[in-house]
């Protein structure tokens, strides 16, 4: 089996957090004592993501963040506009929360920020992927933006990768980026419900580093490694560490390249 590193790859990480300095202390805290967990970076801003990164040569960084309630949403959205603006790296995905008021109305100011995207985390927002206000926000965005969103969780249902599945059969023309390979600690019912296809990829995030590699490398292949994207997670996990997790798996060079960047260029189009 060849033997690569992160150096012989054009690398996308499509799954980073930010904060603003005032809060990033107290917000990866946050993270932290939600899943249990000893974050592997204390603070969540830019800087220590634009370092981290640089040590395997990432050339482009989804960044996002979570509205907790309906009234962080414009704060956060200005917010990752303005990093993006400052850093080309960035690739920024806006939040957005199913309570809030005006939906459409933020959405088109969020493209007209240069946002790309959409992010939801069900189990922060306790709002149901397929719940009535997260279906307003797939009606405004669907053909016109992607959305990421986290899945899977073995304490709430409010993510469960079944929910995904009656979502892309309800909003067939949605682009979905899947987290954690479809199901954080819920990889089992991700497996039985869920596949690859033209408007879906998954993302390795919080996923790769928490499983067997035959596991890893079987759920990989069953989605198709032409539907995986590299995402760290960050500051939760390291960007290089991440990396050489998914390089032990033994795909091939070509394999390599598709999830480490062509799948989520050709996708996200950046």
């Amino acid at each position: 089996m060849e033997q690569f590193t992160p150096a012989q790859f054009r690398i996308a990480d499509m799954h980073t957090h930010i904060f603003p300095s005032k809060i990033s202390e107290k917000a990866t805290e946050s993270i932290g004592s939600f899943y249990d967990i000893q974050m592997h970076y204390p603070i969540g801003e830019s800087e220590y993501l634009r370092k981290a990164e640089q040590k395997i040569g990432t050339e482009k960084m989804l960044v996002c963040s979570v509205a907790t309630t309906p009234k962080q949403v414009c704060s956060i959205n200005d917010f990752i506009a303005e990093e993006c603006r400052l850093h080309p790296e960035f690739y920024g995905f806006a939040s957005m929360h199913g309570q809030f008021a005006d939906i459409a109305g933020e959405v088109e100011r969020v493209i007209s920020l240069g946002l790309h995207g959409i992010k939801l985390h069900p189990d922060f927002q306790r709002t149901p992927i397929d719940s009535p206000d997260s279906y307003r926000i797939y009606e405004a965005i669907e053909g016109r933006l992607p959305v990421l969103i986290h899945l899977g969780d073995y304490r709430h249902d409010f993510s469960h990768p079944r929910m995904l599945a009656k979502v892309m059969r309800d909003f067939p023309k949605l682009k979905v980026l899947a987290s954690h390979l479809g199901g954080f600690a819920a990889w089992d019912e991700a497996e039985d419900v869920l596949q690859g296809g033209e408007n879906i990829r998954f993302d390795t995030s919080s996923s790769v580093c928490l499983m067997s590699q035959e596991r890893a490398k079987r759920l990989i292949g069953k989605f198709g490694t032409d539907c995986c994207i590299f995402g760290s997670d960050f500051p939760m996990w390291s960007p290089s560490q991440e990396a050489e997790r998914l390089l032990s798996l033994g795909f091939s060079r070509e394999e390599y390249e598709n999830i480490f960047w062509n799948n989520a260029q050709s996708f996200l189009g950046f």
